[in-house]
């Protein structure tokens, strides 16, 4: 079956393709994506599978093929949305809406995943057990799709799950994966900090919020340098610093956002821990008020060693004329709601080389050059077929 698979995915490479050139020139943002998840439900129309729209929180498709024989159920998931970015390549199938685009790859996705699934149900009589298929919105933005669709349900019966991202880290025909934490888990803050105003002559009558911020970001900076194990990855980025004012004058408030990735839950903890104490310091130590909003939002990615091992092996088993390499990749520092799936049931989120050909020094994803080698889409087809096909078979 799985020789016959792959034959069907090499059929059908160009219309992979086309599907991604079409998702790329409409991209739609994190759970604005209506257009794109009624092209992918139409896409299954009249076919014979179970088809669910509106999962979770948003544009989620949830397509259901039950094989031919019982067995274990496995889940695969593709997201689609595209990101707030104004496009600068020079592509033909160019963004055609003004300042979104599919800058990280989920084009190439959910094109792999549509005629990979496409082929699985023209094969399902074939198959033992069950291939779930997450056509996943908003990646993007938190809270993200995943968690809701977890939360609603649709992974209770799942035994496995695996999905792949493409990267400009190495040419087409590679194929990476890393076992354990894999993805930084990562956190958004705001902090408000209102003092008193005054007049840039008269400090002393005033209390300045900007003062306090100043503070705030040094020591912030503190954290992982003096709190967090150096074996430990933890970075803290300000990435929003709102005190624009008069020249002359003392303000009163200010708002601070930012970013914070950690590698595991313990440095997560310690973090949240110590933020919490540099806010209450801050008011003590310069009279003002602070108004913390710290959310956790995507775990870090735990993938579950047994089944990278899993992934690894088939892959290089398989032997196939279009994955020319697959090696261990390193630890990663991204985030990615796939890690809220990882959390419910065992799996493995492993990676696709799509380095443009010709390109030494890539722009990685979400810049607005971003691009991939479409033969990567091929190579993602493949090995997530093959990784799904073997694991159902070996029951």
């Amino acid at each position: 079956m799985i020789d016959t698979l792959m034959s069907m995915l090499e059929e059908r490479e160009d219309e992979m393709i086309e599907i991604r050139r079409y998702l790329h020139e409409n991209p739609e943002l994190s759970f604005k994506e209506e257009a794109t998840a009624n092209y992918i439900a139409d896409f299954y129309k009249d076919k014979d599978v179970e088809v669910e729209t509106n999962a979770g929180n948003g544009h989620g498709v949830i397509v259901t093929i039950k094989g031919g024989q019982p067995g274990k159920t496995v889940a695969l998931r593709a997201d689609f949305d595209a990101l707030p970015i104004t496009e600068e390549t020079d592509v033909s199938f160019k963004s055609k809406n003004e300042g979104v685009m599919h800058a990280c790859g989920h084009d190439s996705h959910t094109a792999y995943l549509l005629v990979l699934a496409d082929c699985l149900i023209e094969l399902k009589d074939k198959i033992n057990g069950t291939v779930k298929i997450i056509h996943q919105h908003a990646e993007e933005q938190p809270p993200g799709g995943a968690k809701s669709i977890v939360e609603a349900g649709f992974l209770d019966e799942v035994n496995a799950i695996f999905g792949i991202h493409v990267l400009p880290m190495a040419p087409a025909g590679t194929v990476g994966y890393h076992s354990g934490h894999s993805f930084n888990g990562r956190t958004y803050f705001k902090l408000k900090i209102k003092g008193r105003g005054g007049h840039g002559s008269s400090p002393h009558k005033a209390n300045d919020a900007i003062v306090a911020g100043a503070y705030f970001i040094t020591t912030a900076q503190t954290v992982v340098s003096r709190r967090v194990d150096p074996l430990n990855a933890g970075v803290v980025t300000i990435g929003s610093f709102d005190g624009k004012g008069s020249f002359n004058v003392i303000k009163d408030n200010i708002e601070i956002e930012g970013d914070i990735r950690y590698s595991n839950e313990e440095t997560q903890h310690v973090i949240d821990k110590e933020f919490h104490q540099i806010v209450n310091g801050i008011e003590a130590l310069f009279g003002v008020t602070c108004e913390l909003s710290y959310e956790p939002d995507y775990p870090p990615l735990y993938n579950d060693p047994e089944l990278t091992e899993f992934v690894a092996n088939t892959l290089n088993d398989a032997k196939d004329k279009d994955m020319k390499e697959v090696k261990e990749f390193p630890k990663m520092a991204p985030s990615d709601d796939f890690a809220h799936y990882l959390e419910k049931v065992p799996g493995s989120y492993f990676f696709i080389g799509a380095t443009p050909k010709g390109v030494d020094e890539p722009y990685f994803n979400h810049h607005p050059k971003f691009d991939i080698d479409e033969d990567a889409i091929l190579v993602a087809a493949k090995a997530v077929g093959h990784v799904a096909c073997s694991y159902l078979q070996e029951q």
